[in-house]
């Protein structure tokens, strides 16, 4: 629990950056636990998870609860999350996924869950979701990827690739970025096309 949450500590440390470990202490924890609800926040789900660990009866559901109403965060005790995780604004987000890898980012009112059946997304490593996407069923998000402001994805998303729109599209896929770090928001301005007859179909200016 302490390591992955030394992890988490270290995307705060400098705003877009990851920083290293050996910055992350007490007293740096401390102060930006002070200055940032939303790493209070997933201080609160860490511990939830050590206790559903444990098994610690009762202790899980309360901690639960206490941060789903302080802070607006749902997520499930019972979801893997990798180190380095980063949610700017839990208020209004939703998340219950297979597996989170690492160095994911998390932006405001974010729904990640089942669709028609019981199964949920398995989302890879030093991904980005944009504000208001919505991660649905049983898909495999792969390490890299973009998922664009309130798109729609119910399809599988490949390494690298950036998905905007309802439901999400393809519209651009980055080459050798094993050793991209995560950033801040972006902002991608891309006109696709619909492949079936080759059409543009949209212009989107997308903050990420």
């Amino acid at each position: 629990m302490l390591n992955l949450f030394r992890q988490d500590v270290a995307r705060w440390i400098i705003p877009q950056h990851i920083a290293d470990l050996s910055e992350v202490n007490f007293r740096k924890t401390c102060t930006l636990l002070l200055r940032h609800p939303p790493l209070r926040a997933i201080l609160w789900f860490r511990l939830g998870t050590w206790l559903y660990q444990k098994r610690v009866p009762f202790a899980t559901g309360l901690v639960y609860q206490v941060s789903f109403h302080c802070f607006g965060l749902e997520i499930q005790p019972d979801v893997e999350i990798g180190g380095g995780f980063y949610i700017a604004h839990p208020i209004g987000s939703a998340i219950h996924a297979k597996r989170i890898g690492n160095n994911c980012t998390i932006l405001h009112s974010v729904t990640i869950g089942m669709r028609n059946e019981w199964t949920f997304p398995d989302i890879g490593d030093n991904v980005f979701i944009g504000a208001g996407a919505r991660i649905l069923g049983g898909i495999r998000i792969a390490n890299n990827a973009v998922i664009g402001a309130n798109a729609v994805v119910i399809h599988d998303v490949p390494d690298g690739a950036t998905v905007v729109g309802v439901p999400a599209k393809v519209i651009k896929i980055r080459e050798n970025v094993q050793n991209e770090r995560p950033t801040g928001p972006r902002v991608v301005l891309s006109r696709f096309t619909d492949k079936s007859n080759e059409q543009p179909v949209g212009r989107y200016k997308t903050l990420l």
